[in-house]
């Protein structure tokens, strides 16, 4: 166990399964992602160190009182399912492309009422960014453009670049989303602000 938060993929499609777990790596990458091609995989592997489950329907609907019991922490994968329709369960609707997984997994985040146990470990500490990373983070995750952000902070274009890119290099992140990720996930930004 390295301390990181933990998230499960059950998937019986193995390149669903591998799909949603590259996306995930890329948008949470302090987050260890381990994938499981059927529920008697994932339940020999303590189901409890889980942060969230990211369920297939038909898994879920197989197993539907384990991950009933666990809702704070069940997200299935679905194509709109209607069986889930009006439950409490969260689901992410699996056919869009990359960025609209991400804005879904986002709006997920958002709405999730999780118990303060269930949380994940704490981020990287605020002293592996500085305070004017921190400001173009937060600028980045409330959706301005470079342009936008060196007029917001009064600083060249260039030097707005130059702190995205250390942002990338430093959190290991190869993507906007994923900075918006990490900038919800850190407190440096809020869906409000979105």
């Amino acid at each position: 166990m390295t301390g990181h938060p933990a998230i499960a993929v059950i998937a019986s499609n193995t390149l669903a399964g591998i799909g949603l777990r590259s996306i995930l790596e890329k948008a949470a990458p302090t987050a260890d992602i381990e994938l499981f091609a059927s529920f008697r995989e994932f339940e020999a592997a303590d189901p409890e160190r889980f942060y969230h489950y990211f369920v297939s329907a038909q898994l879920f609907v197989a197993h539907a009182p384990f991950f009933r019991a666990h809702r704070h922490k069940t997200i299935v994968l679905t194509s709109a399912d209607p069986r889930l329709a009006g439950s409490e369960i969260h689901c992410l609707d699996v056919r869009g492309n990359e960025e609209q997984i991400v804005a879904a997994l986002l709006r997920l985040q958002h709405s999730a009422r999780r118990p303060e146990h269930a949380r994940p470990a704490a981020t990287p500490a605020p002293q592996l960014l500085s305070e004017r990373e921190i400001e173009v983070l937060t600028l980045i995750a409330e959706g301005l453009i470079n342009k936008q952000i060196a007029q917001r902070l009064d600083i060249g274009l260039t030097t707005v670049i130059s702190h995205r890119r250390n942002l990338m290099e430093k959190l290991g992140i190869r993507s906007v989303a994923g900075l918006v990720v990490y900038a919800l996930a850190a407190g440096y930004a809020s869906m409000d602000a979105l």
